[in-house]
């Protein structure tokens, strides 16, 4: 029932934030930022990627990835599984839309690995569920970030136990099940 809701949920929140353009963002918007990079992809979108402490600029909103750290001990009462680490990364969120943007679990993607040789690199994992959080300032599974609105917070991945180096992911998705900019920051975890 729980995925049911949620996939109706996502598909009325592509269908709320469709956008009159394909992508919202200039190809030379990462000038200012040295430490994003800003590759054009066939279908004329832009894959981006940046690292902790990076601004990244949405359609609808921008977003940095302001700590992260790693750990296989209990938190928030929640023992990960045997092999498995929380990986426990805050995130801050401006919304730049000039309207409410719905958001939820979906939203952001957390992959591992360094190269394609890595047997970890199509390896991704998706918040755990916020109905009973496992942190305080844990984002919930669906919530809106108002117009203008600044708010941070901590999601929770899942991960193989020893990994250090992430990537977390969002892809713009507009109401005709396109997709535009891709954003990535990469980062390396701290062990707590």
């Amino acid at each position: 029932m729980k995925k049911i809701l949620a996939a109706v949920l996502a598909s009325m929140m592509v269908l709320a934030l469709a956008g009159c353009g394909k992508t919202g963002i200039e190809s030379n918007w990462v000038e200012s930022d040295e430490n994003i990079t800003a590759t054009e992809k066939e279908d004329g979108s832009f894959l981006y990627e940046g690292r902790m402490g990076s601004n990244m600029k949405t359609y609808w909103f921008d977003y940095s990835i302001d700590d992260a750290y790693y750990t296989t001990d209990e938190i928030g009462g929640y023992i990960p599984e045997e092999g498995n680490e929380f990986v426990v990364v805050k995130i801050t969120m401006k919304n730049t839309f000039g309207q409410t943007v719905p958001m939820g679990l979906w939203d952001y993607i957390l992959k591992w690995g360094n190269d394609d040789e890595d047997k970890h690199m199509n390896e991704f994992s998706y918040p755990i569920d916020a109905s009973e959080p496992v942190l305080e300032d844990q984002f919930p599974n669906m919530y809106e970030l108002d117009d203008k609105e600044t708010r941070t917070g901590t999601l929770v991945f899942v991960a193989p136990e020893g990994t250090e180096d992430f990537r977390i992911g969002f892809v713009e998705t507009f109401e005709n099940d396109t997709e535009g900019n891709e954003f990535w920051v990469f980062f390396t975890a701290d062990e707590k």
